[in-house]
């Protein structure tokens, strides 16, 4: 059976649903009942509970409103689960709010739309003007000197840890499963779990830290969510998550969201605004003092302009980011943002720029140098990587080689339910169609065609052409 948890969480926020149920449930019938000029029981309230929609609109206007009423603050039909089947604002989570409630309000509205399937945010693509207002905002926010929570919930530092906790958990599954595999047992997570301690009380010092790890959570579900391929949707979670991080007072995690932002533009051809995004992101903190930070946006530009083929451009922010990674002092960096950010992810970023400025040796050599003799322990970067390594092989004419080198990235990749993984197969697949049929290549497609990555299964349900493109 059904379960409404978004109402159970605001009734038992609220006072309404207690431990032995009854009375609880028949006061907030009543309630609810005088709002819509009605009669309930807590029959009624059970039905909702259990995940019965009233059909009658008023019915669930009265029951948003006795939450309302008893909270203190407007809670709306998305937020109560009784948003289902309504429609939703085209432009929601797009835009970057002026204040923390209204945030509050719009990433809660995405948990919920998501959780709903709602198709019109699932296949919604990108949007170019969004990036842009967003590190706008986020440059030229005003400070905020304090956050307050006013709900009825305490938040303490230990609801925190287990926040973070929880972070972490999915992180690790995301790195080693790909985003599609547990993205929607995380934004169940962050509606239930998040949603109740967003909207608690809690005094500056636990306000800023709770905003800085629901900054940390959405932008993991943002991460997941553009593996997955679901790009307009990944987007709304990065600026939702910009704009929690600017509450917490993080400098470098906001930073580090732009970053992210900069990769997905990049990934989405939208070249030109990721270098833009790279370059916000280390204008906003030019005083940080973090030169792993200021290193990885060096990075983040150089990917975008490699892609345009600007290499002169490209190869000097290269350099100002080797130059940067040089005399950063790790102890001293924020290990949370940037921590990972070592030899081999640097030797990565220059195998990705180098592959795409047409520099096939290099990329070999940085590509190489990344993987290294000791695995990562991170299955998705190594994939990444791996398939740079076999494009490189490709472009130098070694096509065995290459073949080799892909045929174990795809092995690896059996695990991985990614959707940029999937692209990279793509990019792989369309540089070894120039090579003609030759027996390395029919071998190839002979030992991976059954592969989860070199046909996905919607493909492998209904071939298309590009699906049997090498076989």
């Amino acid at each position: 059976m059904a379960y409404n948890e978004q109402l159970a969480a605001l009734m038992r926020e609220a006072g309404f649903l207690k431990e032995d149920g009854s009375v609880g449930l028949k006061v907030f019938a009543r309630a609810a009942g005088r709002h819509a000029g009605k009669t309930f029981t807590h029959t009624y309230v059970q039905r909702w509970l259990s995940g019965m929609v009233p059909r009658d609109p008023q019915v669930r206007k009265a029951v948003a409103q006795a939450l309302s009423e008893r909270l203190g603050r407007r809670v709306g039909l998305e937020e109560v689960g009784f948003a289902s089947g309504e429609t939703m604002p085209a432009d929601l989570g797009l835009s970057y709010p002026t204040k923390a409630l209204d945030g509050i309000a719009a990433v809660t509205s995405l948990w919920r739309a998501d959780l709903d399937q709602a198709s019109a945010l699932l296949v919604a693509p990108a949007n170019v003007a969004a990036w842009n207002e967003a590190s706008l905002s986020w440059l030229v926010a005003a400070r905020h000197d304090m956050v307050n929570g006013t709900g009825k919930r305490r938040v303490t530092t230990a609801d925190i840890t287990g926040l973070r906790s929880m972070t972490d958990m999915f992180d690790r599954l995301d790195g080693q499963h790909g985003g599609g595999h547990a993205r929607r047992a995380l934004i169940e997570f962050l509606g239930t779990d998040l949603g109740g301690l967003l909207r608690g009380s809690y005094d500056d010092k636990v306000g800023r830290e709770l905003y800085k790890a629901a900054a940390q959570a959405t932008l993991l579900g943002a991460w997941m969510s553009y593996d997955a391929g679901l790009h307009g949707l990944a987007q709304r979670y990065f600026i939702q998550a910009l704009r929690l991080a600017d509450e917490s007072g993080d400098r470098l995690l906001g930073a580090s969201i732009l970053d992210a932002m900069s990769h997905q533009a990049t990934f989405l051809g939208n070249y030109r605004e990721a270098a833009n995004l790279a370059r916000a992101a280390r204008m906003g903190t030019a005083s940080s003092g973090s030169a792993s930070a200021a290193a990885h946006f060096y990075s983040m530009e150089a990917r975008a302009l490699a892609r345009l083929g600007e290499a002169a451009d490209c190869d000097r922010a290269m350099a100002a980011a080797v130059r940067e990674f040089e005399r950063r002092k790790p102890d001293d960096d924020p290990a949370d943002w940037f921590g990972y950010f070592n030899e081999a992810e640097l030797a990565a970023e220059l195998g990705h720029c180098n592959r795409d400025l047409g520099r096939a040796v290099d990329a070999t050599t940085y590509a190489t140098q990344s993987l290294g003799p000791v695995e990562s322990g991170y299955v998705r970067s190594d994939f990444f990587v791996t398939m740079v390594l076999a494009d490189a092989y490709l472009d130098q004419g070694e096509a065995e080689k290459a073949c080799e080198v892909a045929l174990g990235a795809l092995e690896i990749g059996e695990q991985l339910k990614s959707a940029r993984c999937e692209a990279y197969v793509g990019e792989f697949r369309q540089r070894l169609s120039g090579v003609g049929s030759s027996a390395v290549v029919k071998d190839f497609v002979d030992q991976v065609s059954g592969t989860r990555l070199w046909t996905p299964e919607d493909a492998r349900r209904a071939p298309s052409r590009d699906a049997t493109l090498l076989t």
